[in-house]
């Protein structure tokens, strides 16, 4: 018996490379096929699938690491694999946590969608063995730390000192030292700078 497959993926031509994929793979069905999260969410309140591939940064009022929680949640047989083409330094951390099986990457991914899908099938949990570096000023992405991308992640927001401590449960001047701080590893300029470069780069998306 076939493994049924939804699919959630905004870019018509991956999505199209997608069910091209399942359509051609004898031991997969195309369950549905949707061009946001959300419908993908809802189509699975009501059917069954046995494995999904959605897309993290896509159009509506749910991303697809929040859609998939929300499946893993009320159906955590359903295998989930998670596809990104942003380097943003949260997601693949919070996909673990929500207990995702798959995490492939568009640009740099290590195997193929269907030898990816074949492995997740199999009983494995598959994640890129390096993490992806992307050069911010001086500096690669990997050279942050967790606070510093937290903070990161506020600060392209427009968030102001004070308003990220207070929403991180930290001190303002602590705030201030991990945003000097990559300042001098970026070699950027002013805090501003930092944010416009980050959100161009994809390294820190607030949703």
């Amino acid at each position: 018996m076939a493994y049924r497959v939804v699919i959630a993926e905004d870019f018509r031509m991956i999505r199209e490379i997608f069910e091209e994929t399942v359509n051609r793979s004898p031991e997969y069905e195309l369950e549905a096929s949707f061009p946001t999260a959300v419908q993908a969410m809802e189509y699975l309140e009501k059917h069954d699938a046995d494995l999904v591939l959605m897309d993290v940064l896509i159009p509506g009022s749910m991303n697809g690491l929040d859609a998939a929680d929300r499946i893993k949640s009320s159906k955590p047989g359903i295998k989930i694999i998670v596809v990104t083409s942003m380097p943003e330094l949260s997601y693949e951390s919070r996909a673990r946590e929500i207990g995702i099986e798959g995490f492939w990457q568009k640009e740099v991914q290590e195997q193929s969608i269907k030898e990816m899908m074949d492995l997740v099938m199999s009983g494995e949990t598959v994640y890129p063995g390096r993490q992806s570096e992307v050069a911010i000023g001086n500096a690669v992405s990997t050279e942050f730390t967790s606070r510093e991308v937290e903070i990161l992640r506020e600060l392209v927001s427009g968030a102001s000192n004070a308003e990220i401590a207070e929403k991180l449960s930290i001190e303002p001047s602590t705030v201030k030292m991990h945003i000097s701080n990559m300042l001098q590893k970026t070699g950027y300029k002013s805090r501003l700078e930092l944010a416009v470069k980050a959100r161009h780069l994809g390294l820190a998306i607030n949703d």
